[in-house]
């Protein structure tokens, strides 16, 4: 009896929290690590160092696996197609992946699928920028198709003098992106997973927090959020994963828009588990790591349900705790309920070093299962122990 081989192009977090998922099952999980000290590294028995930009370097990695799926989307696009024509089973196709790497072509593909997009443009110059702004209205927001994630290659920009001064972006891509300033009420995630074969599932319709760009807390499913919006935002996902043919989980980041038609607006596409989808892990009858994995495999794919009336996912950045374990006692005292997923990395101001999960019961409000959270997430944090003013 033999179990398949999935290769994992990137170590990152998201590959490391693959590894569970795929031990469960009984996957030989294999990890083309960027580095010897990488997160995913510890946990993967079989975790060749390369460089994910080189062909032959792939090419060695695949050598042996059933499917070769990412951590992240930065493996060029025609190293992928020549993968696929030498037999390499790639999960997701670069045709779909490509949506993810290049805001340009997925500004494209929604407008192309009717699907509601912000005003968008691509802009060779400063001139462009301004047109756009005086036809669209300022600010506006300038984006670098390629290469920018949390929040890196944004800049927003209020007026023509912005735009001159935001001239150096065309040396280092060229076009770039511009779109409207969006004005919305919170953001959400819609996450879907999809097979080759053509099942797709959707999980509840999440409301998504960011502090500087970064996601700092995920709720699901998203309070208040109203019914028609909620199943027509699930209804674009699954749209655009089938049309664009998309395999493994994806994440539509959306901008809620109340009364602007049809309550939302699509802001970025992620072809792999991603970050608002981290509360399934411990939120759902069936995880996002897990999911991802069946769905590269095209196997049948598990329940999306969620496990409790309210699921909180709370980010743990770097703080000034540089030992996290010393905090363990106090973070679990606090709230026994809680999960912690900590993603072995060097802790460093603002990096993602974890996240924790807390599951409400039916009798919980919103305000009180994030406190929960926050609390938890704070102490692993700070390294500081509730008690630790008691009586000053």
């Amino acid at each position: 009896m033999t179990f398949p081989v999935i290769g994992v192009v990137g170590g990152g977090q998201l590959a490391r929290m693959m590894a569970p998922a795929a031990v469960a099952l009984g996957f030989d999980l294999r990890v083309l690590a960027e580095a010897p000290d990488v997160c995913a590294v510890p946990v993967v028995a079989h975790a060749p160092v390369g460089d994910y930009k080189d062909l032959d370097t792939l090419r060695e990695f695949a050598r042996g696996v059933d499917v070769l799926t990412f951590d992240h989307e930065h493996v060029p696009n025609e190293h992928l197609q020549t993968l696929i024509a030498e037999g390499v089973n790639v999960q997701p196709r670069p045709n779909a992946l490509v949506n993810a790497q290049d805001k340009l072509v997925m500004r494209a593909a929604i407008e192309r699928l009717g699907l509601p997009n912000p005003a968008w443009s691509a802009v060779a110059s400063v001139a462009d920028i301004e047109a756009f702004g005086d036809t669209h209205g300022w600010p506006v927001v300038l984006k670098m198709p390629r290469g920018g994630y949390d929040g890196k290659g944004v800049r927003v920009l209020r007026s023509a003098a912005d735009a001159a001064a935001a001239a150096d972006w065309f040396e280092a891509m060229n076009p770039l992106l511009v779109e409207e300033m969006v004005e919305f009420s919170r953001e959400l995630s819609a996450l879907v997973a999809r097979t080759p074969s053509g099942e797709a599932r959707a999980w509840p319709v999440a409301e998504s927090i960011q502090v500087d760009g970064v996601c700092d807390e995920v709720i699901a499913p998203a309070p208040g959020l109203p019914a028609e919006v909620e199943a027509t935002a699930e209804a674009a996902a699954l749209r655009i994963a089938n049309e664009l043919g998309v395999t493994g989980v994806m994440a539509a980041e959306l901008f809620e828009t109340p009364g602007r038609a049809p309550g939302f607006l699509i802001n970025e596409l992620a072809m792999r588990p991603h970050n608002t989808g981290h509360w399934t892990m411990d939120g759902a009858v069936t995880g996002q790591f897990e999911q991802h994995l069946r769905a590269v495999l095209d196997l049948p794919l598990g329940s999306t349900a969620a496990l409790g009336s309210i699921v909180v996912m709370k980010n743990f950045l770097g703080g000034a705790n540089q030992d996290l374990f010393s905090a363990y006692p106090a973070a679990l005292a606090a709230e026994p309920t809680v999960k912690v997923h900590s993603y072995g990395k060097s802790v460093r101001p603002g990096r993602k070093i974890g996240h924790v999960n807390v599951i409400g019961s039916t009798h919980d409000d919103v305000a009180t299962v994030r406190a929960r959270a926050t609390t938890v997430a704070n102490i692993i944090r700070d390294g500081v122990m509730p008690d630790a003013t008691e009586g000053k």
